[in-house]
């Protein structure tokens, strides 16, 4: 993990202030960026998107799926908790807080707002990020790649669904075609241009070589779009500070819950701890790129729900950290921890 990678918290909060700032000095430039949209998709962040979202893509080998029956246990560990378990517990952590626990601090259409920005969160499992951890864990490089190609594939058919059930259970009125053109823009293109890219470079050499000089891009563009989130936000930052901390709660208490319950089944079937903790954390973190711009498409920049999904980019880090800690502390407990090496510091 590189300075810039290890303090991403901080760039992400110097980015809050930021668009706040810009927000408050210049209202004009920020409704310009927001002005700029074309069938609901806003022009700016479109391209800012595909900025962060199409690195992670180049990284997607299909042929590394042959290698499911190696070690089943793992990837079956993962796609359980991504998509049976952890969009139906983050949206059950969003009616309590948002309806029940913080319904007298949060007026009730703001509420379904931030419970859709979490929904969209608890839909998208990590993509790209999910190496880094697998990398501070020692984790086994070729099976973290597989369980990362299995579920963008998996989240290509499986997303808009699960969104549309979730969003429409809660009550707010899903426009499918703006959803299902979200996934297109943000999910299958990309993929598809990372295949073509992957094809055209060849080797793993020359694949590797590209992805690390347009991998910042991806770091500049989720920059760049949180700094225009909170240009739009700013007031309502300003006026209600507590709500970031709303928020926060049941993202908290969801990454930690659902962290526990992957890494607990792990060690319980056995899997060994190279493949255990990415796949753990595989199921703990978001592909908040993927959030954000749906959030965005389906309810516009200066949304609950976009800001909702931003706030999970803040808490993710930190969090993300913490349990990277954890499981190297934890290495000694599984099977495989004569033979992994000490705990990467």
């Amino acid at each position: 993990m590189n300075a810039f990678e290890r303090y991403l918290s901080l760039w992400i909060a110097l980015a809050m202030v930021a668009g706040i700032a810009i927000g408050t000095v210049a209202p004009g430039l920020v409704a310009a960026v927001a002005a700029a949209e074309f069938a609901s998709v806003n022009l700016v962040v479109a391209v800012l998107i595909w900025a962060m979202v199409y690195p992670m893509m180049v990284g997607v080998d299909p042929r590394s799926l042959r290698d499911v029956v190696k070690q089943p246990k793992g990837l079956a560990i993962t796609l359980v908790v991504n998509w049976l378990i952890k969009p139906f517990t983050m949206a059950a952590l969003g009616v309590l807080f948002f309806e029940v626990v913080f319904a007298d601090l949060i007026a009730p259409d703001d509420a379904q707002q931030y419970l859709a920005g979490l929904i969209l969160l608890g839909a998208a499992p990590c993509t790209a990020m999910v190496f880094v951890w697998s990398q501070l864990t020692r984790g086994d490089e070729s099976y973290t790649l597989l369980q990362v190609s299995v579920n963008d594939v998996v989240m290509v058919f499986a997303f808009a669904p699960i969104v549309a059930f979730l969003l429409g259970v809660t009550d707010i009125a899903v426009p499918w075609e703006t959803l299902v053109l979200s996934v297109v823009l943000f999910v299958a293109l990309p993929l598809a241009a990372g295949l073509w890219t992957r094809a055209r470079l060849g080797s793993a050499a020359r694949i590797e070589s590209f992805q690390g000089r347009i991998k910042p891009w991806s770091m500049i563009g989720l920059i760049a779009t949180v700094v225009i989130l909170f240009g739009l936000q700013g007031q309502v930052i300003l006026d209600r500070p507590m709500v970031i901390v709303l928020i926060a709660v049941p993202i908290l208490l969801q990454s930690y819950g659902i962290f526990a319950l992957a890494y607990a089944a792990a060690y319980a079937l056995r899997v060994p701890h190279r493949i255990a903790a990415p796949c753990a954390l595989i199921g703990t973190s978001n592909f908040f790129e993927l959030a954000v711009a749906v959030a965005i498409s389906l309810f516009g920049l200066n949304s609950g729900a976009a800001l909702a999904t931003v706030v999970g980019v803040l808490v993710e880090v930190p969090v993300m950290l913490s349990l990277v800690a954890f499981a190297n502390r934890t290495r000694s407990r599984f099977r495989d921890a004569a033979s992994s090496g000490p705990p990467a510091q």
